[in-house]
């Protein structure tokens, strides 16, 4: 059954709206309502991040998409936050604003093998109600179209395919990018591919289609990233700037949800001053950054 209570930052359930595909959040890093759109409604990711909100996680890929439900749910949704009271119902004053539709979930969304189709029908349902360059919303704005995604498959042609065409409606995209280390993927992401290939395929991908970095920091057993790992970070900062790599900057955010992972006991929140002086570092070495506490 779809909730009716209050949507907070703190609440991301993809089963708010009682629908298999689509679910409204209030998020910190888009500063307003986001629509997403989960194509892992199976829990299933080829990373296993220890930070994520998702219970139940298992590895694997995105299962079939009902692309005619999908449709049907993301009509219905956007109807009723475009031209019905949703944003009264359901949303705190100060976060009405529609800032995007955004492909994230339970899982890495591009392991869905309709990832270009699923692209095509999100754009042909945006422009129908208006969202897609200058036309803009009824909240006075056009809304993007965000892939949140780990850019573990971004050399695949069809992943390639699906961000020309975000690039192409104005979207972008957000790429996983927590550490630049070997052990710190290994001990963040739980992945072992390279911080080498990761940086190809983060080039790569921003080449394609306008890229956020996407960092997530926290402490575990207390303590904050180690200095190597801060300074591996700010290296590969660096790198971006000197290989004219166009990534647009850096969200940068800490927990503000437990995590549903075996290591939560170990994670907590740093303080929002650390981030920020984080941030800072970050900024010296040549990316803008935006901070969520």
């Amino acid at each position: 059954m779809p909730r009716t209570s209050i949507l907070t930052r703190t609440d991301h359930d993809r089963d708010s709206a009682g629908m298999t595909y689509v679910y409204p959040v209030v998020s910190r890093r888009a500063r307003g309502v986001s629509i997403g759109v989960n194509l892992n409604p199976n829990n299933a990711c080829n990373w296993a991040c220890v930070y994520c909100q998702v219970p139940d996680l298992k590895r694997g890929t995105a299962p079939p998409i009902d692309l005619a439900r999908l449709e049907t749910e993301l009509r219905a949704m956007l109807d009723d936050v475009v031209h019905g009271d949703f944003m009264q119902r359901r949303v705190p004053p100060e976060a009405r604003r529609l800032n995007d539709v955004a492909l994230s979930g339970n899982g890495e969304p591009t392991s869905a093998r309709a990832f270009p189709e699923v692209v095509e029908l999100i754009g042909r349902v945006m422009a129908d109600f208006g969202l897609v360059g200058r036309e803009g919303s009824a909240q006075g704005q056009a809304a993007k179209l965000v892939l949140i995604t780990n850019g573990s498959l971004a050399d695949r042609p069809r992943v390639q395919q699906g961000l020309r065409r975000i690039a192409a409606l104005g979207g972008e995209a957000w790429f996983k990018f927590d550490s630049a280390t070997a052990e710190g993927m290994r001990a963040i992401n739980q992945t072992r591919v390279s911080p080498a290939r990761q940086f190809e395929r983060l080039a790569a991908t921003a080449r394609l289609c306008p890229t956020w970095l996407q960092t997530c920091v926290f402490a575990r057993d207390g303590a904050p990233p180690s200095e190597a790992e801060q300074a591996a970070y700010l290296a590969a900062v660096t790198r971006i700037r000197a290989e004219a790599i166009p990534v647009q900057g850096v969200l940068l955010y800490g927990l503000a949800r437990p995590s549903m992972q075996p290591q939560a006991s170990r994670l907590s929140a740093l303080p929002a001053e650390w981030l920020e002086a984080y941030a800072e570092r970050i900024r010296a070495a040549g990316l803008p950054v935006r901070v969520s506490p």
